[in-house]
């Protein structure tokens, strides 16, 4: 898992005006990465909107991700769901996929079935030993509806401390995730910040990196606060982090790369894209940048 400490870009997937994936767009992005010299890149999670896309999209994204990249970094590859036996089947069908270009998958909390801590614990304990590489946990009660506790991702890393590599904290409970943090120091376990907001402050209490959304657009800025700590960059960036969520995520980023010219704004419902007075303030603050 050390080759997933520091920045990791949460990847949109553009779309054209016609509302298919736009592969050119795609590779704009993924360059702007690289360039910026990200140090992993997650694949269709959530800024990924993975949960719009057919079965043939999903896997055309994932080949010319791979193929683009060609290795130049990690990938991480978003592989989760409120299904059990649907991610069981996932990973016996993508296995040697999964096996030869990624380094983990991020598994998201199972959503609107709201299960129990003891529900938690089963279906990332079944993941986990079925998987063929790393798990790396996500917990967003603010999407799914349901927070899995230290307690309980303590349980499912010692059940599978081979497999379960880290864990992508986005509760926005900062002493939740500042205990979590205690409790992994003398385990193998890493705990990523899922908040572009409170990064620098969850690095200085010993989290191992920042899996963020404004990197899309910001990857050298953020990589900075997330190498070096660097709260006043960090500072700087509060309005604007602000903006990206106040209409939904990926509404807020796909704003941003598309007024810096490298992407259609252009979502797959029921997601829309910003409001025009939020669009009208993020296109403020890049004349300011």
């Amino acid at each position: 898992m050390t080759k997933l400490y520091g920045l990791g870009t949460a990847l949109v997937t553009p779309f054209d005006k016609q509302g298919a994936v736009d592969f050119e767009a795609l590779d704009r992005v993924l360059d702007v990465q690289l360039d910026g010299k990200v140090d992993y890149i997650v694949v269709l999670g959530t800024t990924g909107e993975a949960v719009t896309l057919t079965p043939d999209e999903h896997r055309a994204v994932r080949q010319h991700v791979v193929e683009y990249v060609a290795g130049r970094v990690p990938l991480v590859l978003g592989l989760g769901g409120n299904n059990t036996a649907e991610v069981l089947r996932k990973l016996d069908e993508w296995k040697d996929e999964l096996t030869a270009h990624y380094a983990a998958i991020l598994s998201v909390c199972p959503y609107y079935n709201k299960p129990t801590q003891e529900g938690l614990f089963r279906h990332f304990d079944t993941i986990a030993k079925a998987s063929p590489i790393p798990v790396i946990l996500y917990n967003v009660p603010g999407r799914t509806g349901v927070n899995m506790l230290p307690e309980t991702v303590m349980r499912i890393y010692e059940a599978n401390p081979t497999k379960i590599g880290g864990v992508k904290e986005a509760s926005g409970n900062i002493d939740q995730i500042k205990t979590l943090i205690t409790m992994a120091a003398q385990t193998d376990l890493a705990v990523i910040s899922g908040d572009d907001g409170i990064a620098c402050e969850l690095m200085q209490a010993g989290a191992v990196g920042l899996i963020s959304v404004a990197s899309n657009a910001w990857p050298k800025e953020f990589g900075r606060i997330v190498h070096e700590k660097d709260a006043a960059l960090q500072k700087q960036f509060d309005e604007t982090i602000r903006l990206l969520f106040k209409d939904g995520n990926p509404a807020g980023i796909k704003t941003v790369l598309a007024l810096q010219g490298r992407i259609e704004n252009v979502l797959r419902l029921p997601l829309v894209p910003c409001s025009e007075a939020v669009q009208n303030e993020l296109a403020q603050i890049l004349q300011k940048k």
